[in-house]
């Protein structure tokens, strides 16, 4: 077994013998190793290749500002905490575990590295893990021979000593103060284990450029972001340089010297570089219209071209909220903006958040859109990803992915084209150049990495986690703090996910990251409390005229910005609507559904489409029976949540080819047709309705409903609606008292109503739109669109507006079980919650004390940043007369034209890949009656009956661990007490057995 291969690195020849024995990786397969000073050498080179082309130019001035000789320093320190990561490996409580299974220890024995045996060291050896070992050595080092303090030391160490995901606490760092016999054995050797440490580290110090820098980085004091980037890419470094497949074990295969080493795995690696934007040139209008694919004859709204402007010229790109209508070009805005604070900041990608996997999976092609239309060199390639649990499935996404799945070192002399199978197929081209190549990196998958693809869209979860205390929250940190972020629906969140998402503001202002915040319809108070939570706003500087000004004006549109610091003065700007407005007449319907079937056939009896929006899903299957009686089937569609994600995705595609946009749409119904849907139809679905019925909620929740009521132009003067319908109406039910609305007595809304929103919520916003209501129906003033918006939201989320006398009782004890419900939803959320950034220069040791270990997409994982029931969630699959098992009946072929329905499943052994893939994207989540501990237990003592061994295999993970819910021939069931149907048409329907 040799130590050096065949080359004759420059590290190797710093250190003697002994020090060349330490190792520091081995594989049980093959035996194959590496000494510690290989793997320094290895991740000092990652670094230092990171730091020069992959890492966004944002990222490095932040590390590069607080270093005296700036660039330089920046990139010594980032190599140097690479390459000595690992130094805790050389210490008797780490050399010893593979005793019994390789020489390796009893070679370092052999060099005079005395130890006792792994057994013999016994459970003490826990108190030395190699990461908090090498943090004490490396500032032992630091004070014992350049003099620096205990003080000093920290803020550099912690990225050694965290390099495994958790930074040390304090409690740790002191026992392992009283346990130097793990750092070196006691006895004649621990002179020879401290002249090795103390040999390595001098070693990393002259070949990274360091030794004569560190008397004046003493007096650097590192900021908390500072360090968390450290570290994070300390872990890059060590994941990449510890890839067998690109840093060979010894012995090699292949000789090579150093440098054709760390070639040939970086040209294995091929990770794309950050995006890297110039200033757009020209007017908002000129930007809008060379990034989207425009109607002709489309100009620039002054929402849109206000946000350019404001981008342009805000002191430092920052957070900008964006409030306007809906269908008014958010998203548009948003990107454009995207790319200015992109060029400006030098951030490096986007993130994309949405509230859920649905409305990721839709904004995923615009993203990939927006990015062919950027003015990239030609050749450009950058890596892009989904962030949800069910990505994979998503087969825009699965496109882009490599068709290896794996890296592995590439030399100089191999074929440079490298089997394109690796990389996606091309995209077509934008004019007269290529699109750039997007591509989903092998090595940037998993849920630790993924987020660092330079352009993303995911849930929002993904955003909520950067403020959770887990594992390796540096790594998500690194992602976050090099892109342009952006946050859709931003009043989607209730007070517990607000929790997240201020502190994870804090830290994204800390860290200077560019921020776009999307809203129709935001309460100024949330509004306020956004800006405050990014610009670091405390004590005076919160209550100043600026944020008060933030917090009472109800201007609409409106931008509203600021820049990271806490000296930051907000910036207000108050665009011009665009020349679309709506009035839309509100009208009281009694809430029984032969009074909502005979409005309907009235109202529809010349043709037209209605939208029923429901606030649970029972009533939206209540309602789609008594309809259908009326219309027939054909006529009456159902939208909800309780679809497979297959049926989910066919049921948006066929919402927006009936009821998009004039120019996508060709097949619109002429009517009667009524949709019946849930909440699923108020976000991101652009869809067009000629009338709307909706039961009572939330005042902004109501707006974005009414935004699928006359949504688009239809002919001059709506003229291609049926002439009844030509009037935008909102008929408002789902109350069980006072069917005229005399605003007597307080309104009583339908018990899944409070189920879902509260009482409070739900009177608030009752009392907002009194004066639409009440009164005779001629005198009644219309809700104006988009000028009414902020109105309605401020009036209905101010505790002091008015409300009617009678309502006073039931108002004062809605709203103390309100306040309750937020205050508990703010303590609970604290729990796991990361605290702000500490001053500069304070380690991080205890960064993640008392934290919830790895926070993932998963239900646990979903369930620590949204305070909701977390049911089953399980495969649906039928089940036939013989026992056999298939994919459901109905589904659509894929986009290659293969055939997905009734695929056949064995059982005794893994299905082929394919049919795994369909099974798996016919997942469902049981609805909340399976959220509670006794029938959930129930549930999954009757689904565990069928289990299936062979489709556990640990590398079939879209089956593994699932559990699956076989439907008869009629595609029924029982489960827990309830019988369940499911349909294509009406998704699953769930009855007390």
């Amino acid at each position: 077994m040799t130590t050096e291969g065949h080359s004759h690195p420059t590290l190797r020849r710093r250190i003697g013998a002994p020090a060349a024995a330490v190792w520091a990786k081995h594989d049980r397969k093959t035996d194959g190793w590496l000494p510690l000073w290989r793997h320094m050498a290895d991740s000092a080179a990652v670094a230092g290749l990171l730091w020069d082309t992959w890492l966004p130019a944002n990222i490095r001035a932040l590390i590069v500002a607080v270093l005296p000789r700036g660039e330089a320093d920046a990139r010594r320190l980032v190599v140097w905490l690479a390459a000595v990561h690992d130094i805790g490996k050389a210490t008797p409580a780490f050399a010893c575990q593979l005793d019994g299974l390789t020489d390796l220890a009893d070679r370092m024995r052999d060099h005079g590295l005395h130890m006792r045996s792994h057994k013999a060291m016994g459970t003490d050896r826990r108190l030395a893990p190699h990461g908090l070992a090498g943090q004490v050595l490396l500032g032992e080092w630091l004070e014992q021979q350049h003099g620096w303090t205990g003080r000093q030391t920290g803020q550099f160490t912690v990225a050694v000593g965290g390099h495994h995901g958790v930074p040390p606490e304090h409690g740790q760092i002191h026992a392992l103060d009283g346990h130097d016999e793990l750092l070196r054995t006691p006895g004649p050797s621990r002179r020879l284990w401290h002249t090795v440490q103390a040999e390595l580290l001098d070693a990393c110090a002259d070949e990274y450029g360091v030794r004569d820098r560190l008397a004046e980085w003493r007096t650097v004091k590192l900021p908390q972001p500072v360090q968390v980037l450290l570290t994070a890419l300390v872990i890059v470094s060590d994941w990449i340089a510890s890839n067998p497949d690109l840093f060979p074990y010894f012995p090699e295969d292949v000789p090579r010297t150093d440098e054709e080493r760390i070639a040939a795995a970086w040209r294995g690696l091929d990770l794309p570089a950050p995006w890297a934007p110039t200033d757009p040139v020209g007017d908002a209008q000129q930007l809008i219209a060379s990034r989207f694919e425009l109607p002709p004859g489309a100009k620039a709204r002054p929402v849109q071209e206000a946000a350019v402007e404001l981008a342009r010229t805000m002191p430092v790109p920052g957070l900008m909220v964006i409030e306007a209508p809906m269908g008014e070009g958010k998203t548009e805005a948003a990107l454009a903006v995207t790319e200015i604070f992109a060029a400006r900041s030098g951030a490096g990608g986007v993130f994309f958040a949405l509230p859920t996997m649905a409305t990721g999976n839709a904004m995923f092609p615009r993203l990939l859109d927006w990015i062919d239309r950027l003015p990239l060199p030609d050749g450009a390639r950058h890596s892009v990803h989904l962030a949800h649990s069910k990505a994979a499935l998503n087969e825009q996404f699965t496109d882009l992915m490599p068709g290896s799945g794996s890296v592995a070192a590439v030399e100089l002399d191999a074929d440079q084209r490298q089997d394109r199978s690796q990389h996606p197929r091309p995209r077509p081209h934008q004019g007269d150049r290529a699109a750039p190549e997007l591509v989903a990196h092998a090595w940037l998958r998993g849920r630790k990495k993924a987020m660092l693809a330079s352009f993303v869209a995911g849930t929002i979860d993904q955003l909520l986690f950067a403020s959770l205390k887990s594992r390796h929250l540096a790594l998500r940190h690194l992602a976050l703090a090099g892109k342009v972020v952006v946050i859709d629906e931003a009043h989607a969140y209730d007070t517990y996910m607000s929790v997240y998402l201020d502190r994870v503001l804090s830290w994204l202002g800390a860290y200077r990251v560019p921020v776009v915040v999307l809203s129709a319809t935001l309460p100024a108070t949330r509004r306020r409390e956004l800006l405050q939570a990014y610009a670091g706003a405390d004590g005076p500087a919160a209550t100043g005229p600026a944020f008060q000004e933030v917090g009472q004006t109800d201007a609409y549109p409106l931008l509203t910005a600021v820049s990271p610091g806490s000296g930051a003065a907000p910036l207000l700007r108050n665009p011009a609507p665009s020349a679309r407005s709506t009035a839309v007449l509100l009208e009281h319907l009694g809430d029984d559904l032969s009074t909502l079937t005979d409005r309907l056939a009235t109202e529809l009896a010349d043709g037209g489409c209605a939208l029923v929006v429901r606030n649970t899903v029972p009533r939206v299957l209540e309602t789609a029976q008594a309809l259908r009686a009326h219309f027939g089937k054909a006529s009456v569609t159902v939208a909800h949540s309780r679809f497979t994600d297959l049926d989910r995705a066919a049921k948006d595609a066929g919402l927006l080819d009936l009821f998009g946009p004039p120019e996508k749409t060709t097949d619109r119904p002429p009517g009667p047709h009524v949709v019946v849907a849930s909440q699923v139809a108020e976000q991101s679905l652009d869809i067009d309705f000629d009338l709307l019925v909706t039961d009572l909620c939330p005042v902004d929740l109501l707006l974005q409903r009414m935004g699928r009521l006359h949504r688009h132009q239809r002919g001059a003067g709506q003229s291609q609606r049926p002439q009844r319908l030509r009037t935008a109406r909102c008929l408002l039910t789902g109350l069980l008292n006072d069917a005229e609305w005399k605003g007597a007595d307080a309104p009583l809304p339908v018990r899944g109503s409070i189920a879902v929103y509260g009482e409070y919520a739900l009177l608030r916003s009752a009392a907002a739109l009194l004066p639409h209501l009440a009164g005779p129906s001629l005198n009644r003033a219309p809700v104006r669109l988009p000028e009414d918006i902020s109105p309605l939201v401020q009036q209905a989320y101010a505790d002091e507006s008015p409300v009617p006398a009678d309502w006073a009782e039931a108002l004062d004890r809605a709203r103390e079980a309100y306040r309750h419900h937020r205050a508990d939803q703010a303590e609970r959320a604290a729990v796991f919650r990361l605290d702000t950034a500490g001053k500069a220069g304070k380690p991080l040791f205890g960064w993640l004390t008392a934290g919830v270990g790895d926070a993932d997409d998963t239900p646990n994982g979903r369930a620590q940043v949204r305070d909701s029931r977390e049911s089953l969630e399980v495969i649906v699959v039928q089940r036939h007369a013989d026992g056999s098992l298939t994919t459901l009946p109905w589904l659509p072929a894929d986009s290659a034209g293969r055939v997905r329905a009734g695929l056949h499943l064995p059982q005794d052994q893994a299905p082929p890949p394919f049919s795994t893939r369909t099974a798996a994207s016919c997942a469902l989540r049981l609805p909340t009656e399976y959220s509670y501990a006794e029938t959930a237990d129930r549930a999954i003592a009757e689904l565990e009956q069928l289990y299936l061994p062979a489709w556990h295999a640990k590398d079939n993970h879209w089956l593994a661990d699932q559990l699956i819910l076989p439907l008869d021939e009629r595609c029924q069931t029982h489960l827990a007490g309830f019988h369940l149907r499911y349909s294509p048409a009406d998704g699953l329907e769930v009855t007390r057995a």
